[in-house]
């Protein structure tokens, strides 16, 4: 297995279809049929169409998701479904208020109907997933455990011991065997490509952090066959996470790279940074013309970095020091603290503002406003290897900065800290979060501290 070779994606066999999850239709009819019950409670009837169709709408945009597996019950999505009837209903009081005051909602009118929607919701979707985890405990989804052998085969026999799971466990992933007994060990490529087909496999748990780098070949070769990867860290969960599989924390990692929401956050990038090059071009012109009097030629200084999916870019900023070669240029850490660096020079790297000109590199697209700064090719090699987590950071876009920069992981400090927050990042974005991100950068450099 990798890394001696990556695991190729061979062809779906005929008649098989990729593994796909269940439909959301049944809980889209159970949501809106309880809405269209709470919308009876309504009185008067020449009201009752527009309201009951706001009441559906509201109720849809808001109602809730959940992941597989497991299957949630009832309970664990009670509190969900209150609060989203709640502001449904409430907004509806609201609107109804506004636009017809004389058939404003009562009370009574406001806490019957969400007392009927609440119910029914619970109902239908109690049914609903009832019926889903019948049909996993009849037929549940085969899969492969990936990670380290002794460390798969206990993961493998504790999710055995919890069928109600709806995973079933057929074999190991593992780069040797391990000698102990349990489920096989698959060591080569051809025989996990066997397994899949015999077996149906529609999901794969990785048990250990280092497996989305280092096997991410094969990740990427089942992804393409129709499995679901989760993951789970057997060695040290994280009891903050919501999902759950046979009591391990999980995570789902998602078919592509790229988060949902990525148009909003490209469209972010845009808006944003084509606002500031407009808005901060007269201090660039300053900033050059100050360099090239103050130093000599060669404002710009450009390097090669590494970018999304491990592709390298020409990253742009204003020059502050001069390296000796391209060697130093290439494999020198930092210059902050060089002594033979000019006034105006430091005073740009200690204000950030020899950054601005990498506003240019996320209007082209080559990066984003938030996201893991993007690092050498000499150092991403050195770092990938001493860190097996380092490589899942360049799932995502490259950003001018990031969740670990407003933590103070700036310059000479951890690089297991600055990954962890990045992939911490890449796994829980939002576009909110982009936007927090952003505004606490703007906060601290109000009170620059040096890069």
């Amino acid at each position: 297995m990798p890394p001696r070779g990556a695991v190729p994606s061979p062809p779906s066999p005929a008649g098989r279809r990729p593994a796909r999850s269940a439909s959301p239709v049944p809980l889209l009819v159970a949501d809106g049929t309880a809405a269209l019950l709470g919308a009876l409670t309504l009185t008067g009837t020449q009201l009752r169409p527009l309201p009951s169709a706001l009441l559906l709408a509201a109720s849809l945009l808001l109602r809730p998701h959940h992941a597989r597996p497991p299957v949630p019950g009832i309970l664990d999505e009670l509190p969900a479904i209150c609060r989203r009837t709640a502001v449904a209903w409430l907004a509806l009081a609201a609107l109804v208020a506004a636009y017809r005051p004389d058939d404003a909602l009562s009370t009574r009118t406001l806490l019957v109907g969400f007392a009927v929607q609440a119910a029914a919701s619970c109902a239908l979707r109690g049914t609903v997933h009832a019926r889903w985890r019948a049909a996993l405990l009849r037929n549940p989804h085969t899969a492969l455990v990936i990670g380290p052998a002794v460390t798969a085969q206990h993961v493998a026999a504790a999710v055995l011991r919890h069928p109600w799971c709806g995973v079933r466990p057929v074999g190991i992933v593992a780069e040797r065997q391990d000698g102990a007994g349990g489920l096989p060990v698959l060591t080569t490529g051809e025989e996990v490509e066997r397994a899949v087909v015999q077996n149906s496999v529609r999901a794969v748990l990785a048990v250990h952090p280092s497996v989305r780098a280092q096997q991410g070949p094969l990740l990427s070769a089942l992804t393409e066959r129709g499995c679901v990867v989760w993951e789970l860290d057997a060695d040290s969960p994280s009891y903050a996470t919501k999902d759950r599989l046979a009591g391990f924390s999980c995570s789902r990692l998602e078919r592509t790279t790229t988060p949902r929401g990525s148009v909003g956050k490209r469209a972010l990038d845009i808006l944003v940074s084509a606002t500031l090059l407009l808005l901060v071009s007269p201090l660039l012109l300053v900033c050059a013309v100050t360099l090239r009097i103050s130093d000599g030629p060669g404002v710009v200084f450009r390097q090669e970095r590494i970018g999304k999916d491990g592709k390298p870019f020409t990253l742009l900023k204003f020059r502050t020091h001069r390296p000796v070669d391209e060697h130093e240029a290439a494999t020198r850490w930092s210059v902050a603290d060089d002594h033979e660096m000019r006034g105006f020079c430091r005073m740009l790297r200690r204000t950030s503002l020899d950054e601005l000109l990498q506003l240019w590199n996320v209007l082209r697209g080559d990066m984003s406003l938030v996201g893991p700064r993007p690092e050498r090719p000499y150092f991403v090699a050195q770092f990938s290897e001493a860190h097996p987590g380092y490589a899942a950071r360049h799932r995502m876009r490259t950003g001018v900065t990031g969740l670990a920069q407003i933590h103070g992981l700036r310059g000479d400090t951890s690089i297991e800290d600055r990954f962890r927050f990045d992939n911490v990042y890449i796994d829980n974005w939002s576009l909110w979060q982009d936007v927090c991100i952003l505004l606490r950068t703007a906060a601290t450099l109000m009170r620059p501290t040096g890069s």
